[in-house]
């Protein structure tokens, strides 16, 4: 696989540090529960929370799937692991590392709006609109990305790849 650099080290931790700074101060002396979506988002959440300063900060996990081994959605969300903390009328904010089709992000947030949250907002690293086929906006978005087989820096292919530090595509698509 030729991997492409697509955002590099630096732009990514400028831009979660951005992101940090910007969910301290909206939620400035409040509670917060961030529910990291493994396996794909927990680079992405440690170095967030890093930047979450002056926080009561909770730090959960959830692992869900709807990708399997396929650089396609199923369709179908699975919850493999659930979060073990009560979030009733606690304020949430869903971790993820891409919204893609926008099909899991929707059943997630359905599923913990069951929950009762007082409020649930969601950060994702990347978002790929192009991809949409449900509608869905994340409250805190890292970077708009292209419609390419993205992967580093906690996203896999066939479970590779997560530990680059980087952003990369696989240039093999284009």
């Amino acid at each position: 696989m030729n991997i492409k650099t697509l955002i590099n080290e630096n732009e990514l931790q400028k831009r979660i540090k951005e992101l940090g700074e910007e969910i301290t101060q909206d939620y400035k002396d409040k509670e917060i529960i961030i529910v990291c979506i493994l396996r794909g988002a927990v680079y992405f959440a440690v170095d967030l929370t890093k930047n979450i300063k002056n926080n009561k900060l909770q730090l959960e996990f959830m692992q869900v799937s709807s990708y399997g081994n396929n650089k396609e959605t199923t369709g179908k969300l699975k919850i493999k692991k659930d979060i073990n903390t009560d979030i009733k009328d606690k304020n949430v904010i869903i971790v993820e590392d891409i919204i893609d089709s926008g099909i899991t992000m929707t059943n997630l947030k359905e599923y913990l709006l069951s929950k009762q949250p007082k409020s649930l907002k969601v950060c994702t690293l990347l978002d790929k609109k192009e991809r949409r086929q449900v509608e869905v906006e994340a409250d805190y978005v890292g970077f708009d990305v292209p419609n390419k087989f993205i992967l580093g820096y906690g996203l896999d292919y066939e479970e590779c790849y997560r530990n680059l530090p980087y952003i990369g595509y696989n240039d093999e698509d284009e």
